[in-house]
């Protein structure tokens, strides 16, 4: 952990004062590995996240960053290492676990039911009913329209079926319930991918309501520009190992990349025990 977290005192930038420095994580992930046929697919990997941050985590496919985020999310089990919601250790070994600690997951598939509308789907599985028993749609479109006024201000199309709403607007819904249901960190699986210009402004503003609102975000992107629009820090992995961590404002693009490709850890990041140069 020492090794993974050193500073990069010997670099003439460095990297900047730490602004999340005394504040107590929203979820901290700390020496984490799973291996599947003898395979490290995650190999001692820490990372943290704070309120109100945006946190990408970047990599070539099979770099881990899904793995990783997959053992928050419940979705594998850990072979070792330690989690930690607001600094006291968490048991999560499966998607429920992950939920009842404020964890919910924006696959880039959204997972909607295509044929219904907002409501519908902001209650999927969770439905209301009334004293007879029967569906409560009223008092289901009333609270979607309450969420989605706080976070889309924009949407109208609540009697709509999802699969007539762009991607921007699907988005919408599928973040939307997300937070209704008390999410404080927040799993963002390529939230742009496929989607124009506009949409991915769209959901750039989401995000950034998202942030005001105190929840934190773990962003993963294959889009360079995303990351830098969207993120605080940024954390690289490679072979299942992190590269080093940094700042968005600290590093660029090209450095950013550097990491990516080639396992090179610049002046304005931490190193991780994945980095060249450790």
């Amino acid at each position: 952990m020492a090794k993974a977290m050193k500073t990069a005192s010997k670099n003439s930038k460095g990297p900047s004062a730490d602004p999340n420095a005394g504040k107590t994580a929203l979820v901290e992930m700390k020496d984490i590995s799973i291996a599947f046929g003898g395979i490290k697919a995650v190999d001692h990997a820490s990372c943290d996240l704070y309120p109100g941050e945006v946190v990408a985590l970047l990599g070539h496919n099979g770099a881990g960053k899904s793995t990783l985020i997959k053992i928050l999310s419940g979705a594998y089990s850990r072979d070792s290492g330690e989690i930690y919601v607001d600094g006291k250790e968490a048991t999560i070994t499966n998607p429920r676990h992950a939920k009842d600690y404020g964890i919910e997951t924006i696959y880039q598939t959204l997972a909607l039911a295509d044929n219904v509308d907002a409501a519908a789907n902001l209650y999927l599985g969770r439905e209301l009913l009334t004293r007879w028993g029967t569906l409560d749609d009223a008092a289901m479109e009333a609270q979607t329209r309450e969420v989605m006024g706080r976070l889309n201000p924009n949407f109208k199309r609540f009697k709509d079926p999802v699969k007539q709403l762009s991607g921007g607007q699907r988005q919408s819904v599928a973040i939307a319930r997300a937070i209704h249901f008390n999410a404080r960190i927040l799993i963002m699986d390529e939230p742009t991918a496929a989607l124009g210009p506009a949409e991915t402004k769209q959901v750039g503003e989401l995000t950034h309501q998202l942030k005001k609102d105190g929840i934190g975000i773990f962003l993963i992107s294959h889009d360079i520009e995303d990351v830098f629009d969207l993120a605080d820090r940024c954390i690289v992995m490679k072979n299942g190992a992190i590269v080093g961590s940094a700042q968005t404002k600290d590093v660029t693009k090209d450095e950013v990349l550097g990491m990516i490709i080639l396992g090179k850890c610049p002046d304005g990041a931490i190193p991780g025990p994945g980095a060249l140069d450790v």
